[in-house]
């Protein structure tokens, strides 16, 4: 069965690596940090942090989608999948290992 989670994601764009990894204490409670080559400029920065979440998180870049924060370092995800094992990957992720 399939469920929905809803990701908080702190972007960094223009970084000169892309990671995925660590935690950032954002306005929507602890958010996985994305760093992206991508600068902040008509979504390039969104689009690529939504393709680094669905690899990080092992998922297609299909199910993953933008909810909130589409002009903000700050976003939403959401993200269908098995939501025990999306939470043990985006836990994972958060606590530093980076992808």
């Amino acid at each position: 069965m399939n469920d929905t989670l809803t990701v908080a994601v702190r972007v960094k764009p223009g970084s000169a690596r892309a990671r995925v990894g660590g935690c950032f204490d954002g306005p929507h409670g602890p958010a996985l940090v994305i760093a992206v080559n991508a600068p902040a400029v008509d979504g390039r920065a969104t689009e690529a942090a939504r393709r680094a979440l669905a690899g990080a998180l092992g998922v297609r870049p299909a199910v993953v989608s933008l909810r909130a924060g589409a002009a903000s370092r700050d976003k939403l995800f959401l993200v269908e999948g098995p939501a025990s094992e999306l939470t043990e990957a985006l836990r994972r992720l958060r606590d530093g290992a980076a992808g």
